[in-house]
């Protein structure tokens, strides 16, 4: 892959804000409850544990821990961790708040749970070492630092997964075309600049394809059409800027339509109500960034 920068165009428009929540030892059963737009980052720096949640049709998923891992929620998930009534664990523990909730264009292509070892993402040590002098020694501004450097271990760990899609075991998705060097020019192309006026050619020029060949490797990586992913991309950035207080009409010239009810019809479509009806149902409010909240500890609780 080249030096082409895969991610930061998409964390620019839609941020992700890490909040540092708990540090230290977790005893018995902590449950970490769901809430939407909400993921979570736990570094596990030391200890064993048997992490749970639940999966499609009412199933409880268990697997063990016995080394130090990364465990990555992206999406809102309750789940448990089961530890020894000891103080032989020690965790690093980090809410995440997307830009969107679910509509963020990262949180709706990865897997539901990333588990890694810590000694698996070799590039992950220095930001980890840094993270863990803020935590071990509490200074001033350790707290906001500690938040910031917890941003950087999720771009580490996007990374990552861009240079090893298999080992994190990928749906097809936007990350999975990112993953491919022709493909990515595409879509970063799209993503920098949703409001030019792209046709499959345009598309296919910037990967240096044919159409035919361009359009086949794009729908089998991503899942969608080139044409069905920009005008889901374009509807994306038009939440945002609507959520943000963007009119229809300037939001409609921004991403390239010919006027507001060319706009309206593209987001009806996709949404299933028009922009205006979207914004009146609180559809573009944003969440919480609060995170204490989101633990309860004791060996009585459990996931329901």
């Amino acid at each position: 892959m080249t030096s082409l920068d895969r991610i930061s165009p998409l964390l620019d428009r839609f941020r992700v804000r890490t909040h540092l929540f708990h540090t230290g030892p977790l005893c018995g059963v902590t449950t970490f409850d769901a809430r939407a737009g909400r993921g979570f980052l736990h570094v596990l720096r030391r200890g064993e544990m048997e992490m749970e949640h639940p999966r499609v049709g009412g199933h409880v998923e268990k697997r063990r821990i016995d080394r130090p891992s990364l465990l990555f929620y992206p999406r809102p998930l309750d789940h448990a961790f089961h530890n020894a009534p000891d103080e032989d664990s020690d965790f690093a523990c980090a809410t995440l708040d997307f830009d969107g909730g679910p509509g963020h264009p990262l949180v709706r292509t990865l897997p539901p749970v990333i588990v890694l070892p810590l000694d698996a993402v070799g590039t992950l040590a220095p930001a980890l070492e840094l993270l863990f002098a803020e935590i071990d020694n509490v200074r001033c501004g350790h707290r906001v630092l500690a938040d910031r450097l917890f941003e950087v271990v999720l771009i580490q760990l996007f990374r990552w997964m861009l240079d090893h899609p298999d080992e994190v075991g990928l749906p097809t998705g936007l990350l999975t075309g990112l993953t491919d060097e022709r493909l990515a020019r595409t879509l970063v192309a799209l993503h920098e600049s949703p409001g030019q006026p792209w046709t499959l050619a345009t598309m296919a020029r910037e990967a240096r394809m044919s159409r035919s060949a361009f359009a086949a490797r794009f729908k089998a990586l991503v899942g969608q059409s080139p044409a069905e992913y920009l005008t889901d991309w374009r509807v994306t950035v038009a939440q945002s800027r609507l959520r943000a207080g963007d009119s229809v009409g300037r939001t409609a010239a921004a991403l390239g339509y010919a006027n507001p009810p060319a706009f309206t019809r593209a987001f009806t479509q996709r949404v299933g109500c028009s922009p205006r009806a979207w914004l009146a149902t609180g559809s573009g409010e944003g969440g919480s960034h609060a995170g204490g909240d989101m633990m309860t500890a004791g060996r009585a609780s459990a996931i329901r």
